[in-house]
């Protein structure tokens, strides 16, 4: 599978779309018959395709007579349909956020795993906008994700968040613009990282594949900040 067909597979065209627009935006105007012959698809399966498009606004049809002749509508199209779909989500938000909201459990536990997951982490605390606290980094973010790290940096200075790090002593913290950070002895190196973040904590651990655990649980994220401020005290300035 190529770049163009994964992009749009992404946005949820199923394989079958994706064969029939390609197949309209490379050759241009032609009968159903002709589309599933070029398309290697059956004439039902690529007629439910069409239709699919069609719906869309992917695609669309002139009548030559009593036959029509599909086409793909431009590629600008896509981005049309992105921004609809995104209009749609938008008209419901509110709504969703308010039944989710009501239906929150305390204490609640959800799971990340890959390099996607661990962004999506990172995003929340952006979203939370809270101050973070962080022990047992090795530098792993910015390793692994660099140009994410990047962003993450700007993103919290535009929501004037401030960072403080406990680092094992011996390591380097390549974030020193956007953070605060302070040393101590006496710990073993590991791929679990701690992040402390209003009423959250996400441990992130950078396995090969890393994966993540955020725990949404005011008593608890009290609990571990005042272990935090402890080592925080206790601490040497770089």
């Amino acid at each position: 599978m190529n770049s163009i067909e994964k992009t749009l597979e992404k946005i949820g065209l199923s394989q079958n779309e994706i064969k029939v627009y390609l197949t309209l935006n490379d050759q241009g105007s032609m009968k159903a018959g002709r589309i599933a012959k070029l398309a290697h698809m059956d004439r039902s399966s690529a007629y439910n395709a069409i239709q699919m498009l069609l719906d869309k606004g992917l695609a669309s049809y002139v009548l030559i007579g009593k036959v029509k002749w599909f086409q793909a509508t431009g590629p600008q199209r896509i981005l049309e349909y992105l921004k609809e779909q995104q209009d749609d989500v938008m008209a419901v938000l509110p709504e969703l956020q308010e039944r989710h909201k009501r239906k929150k459990i305390e204490g609640q536990v959800r799971l990340f795993k890959g390099v996607k997951g661990v962004k999506s982490v990172f995003l929340d605390m952006i979203r939370t906008g809270k101050d973070n606290y962080v022990f047992g980094s090795e530098g792993q973010f910015s390793a692994r994700m660099p140009e994410f790290a990047y962003q993450f940096s700007r993103m919290k200075k535009e929501k004037g968040m401030k960072t403080q790090i406990i680092l094992r002593k011996g390591q380097r913290e390549l974030d020193v613009k956007s953070s605060d950070h302070k040393y101590i002895s006496n710990i073993a190196e590991s791929p679990a990282v701690t992040n402390i973040y209003g009423d959250k904590i996400a441990i992130i651990i950078w396995t090969d594949e890393p994966e993540a655990i955020i725990i949404e649980n005011a008593a608890a994220a009290k609990a571990y900040k005042s272990y935090f401020d402890f080592m925080w005290k206790n601490g040497n300035k770089p």
